[in-house]
């Protein structure tokens, strides 16, 4: 009988593979000065979880933790990310999803300060928009939404969760902080990770440009 109350041997295959694809996403620039945490479900009451202030592109085994889904560490002394909520609501909330990205990079932070005030960033009419999960036309708009940054986690949970009943989504910034993308597999969620990226820079250069839709 194991001594975890968690798949050991899954954990390890877990571990592995967040930290081969957050090396990538390190490589490009979005996890600067050890920010941004990553996350993929163990079963329907565990995730594994980067542990907090590691730097994410030179993480190893031990730099990956198991959590409940109330955000407590399990089996381990190591402290989690102060945002282990953002993940588990996401995990409690949909047992298809699998992993959870949470990048900062500079496109993502500056959108989120841009469009703070609107409250939302639309994205209409982009070929990419093909690349969210469900999504089959570029006939269409979605609204990332922009939350106001705070240290209280709880509080942004209980607002992501009230959005979550109201619309679908598949990600959302926090004001000059960075997005959260997720997805039923690690390749999903960075699929969802890296069009969001794609998309919130042709805004960003748009405005460059003087474009107002």
């Amino acid at each position: 009988m194991s001594a975890f109350p968690y798949d050991a041997e899954l954990l390890r295959e877990r571990a592995q593979s967040i930290i081969s694809n957050v090396r990538e996403l390190s490589q490009q620039g979005w996890t600067p000065a050890t920010s941004s945490n990553f996350s993929q479900r163990l079963d329907d009451r565990h995730a594994a979880i980067t542990v907090s202030g590691r730097d994410k592109g030179r993480l190893v085994e031990d730099d990956i933790m198991v959590v409940d889904f109330d955000g407590k560490a399990v089996g381990s002394d190591h402290r989690p990310s102060a945002e282990t909520l953002l993940h588990t609501q996401l995990y409690r909330r949909y047992p298809e999803i699998g992993c959870v990205l949470h990048t900062h990079s500079p496109v993502q932070t500056i959108a989120s300060r841009l469009f703070a005030g609107a409250g939302h960033v639309r994205l209409e009419g982009y070929e990419l928009l093909k690349a969210f999960h469900g999504n089959h036309t570029h006939e269409m708009a979605i609204d990332v939404p922009v939350f106001s940054n705070t240290q209280d986690m709880p509080t942004l949970a209980a607002q992501v969760d009230a959005l979550l009943d109201r619309q679908p989504l598949w990600g959302y910034l926090i004001d000059g902080h960075g997005l959260y993308a997720w997805g039923r597999t690690m390749a999903e969620a960075r699929r969802h990770l890296e069009a969001f990226e794609f998309l919130l820079h042709c805004e960003l250069e748009l405005r460059k440009l003087g474009c107002r839709r």
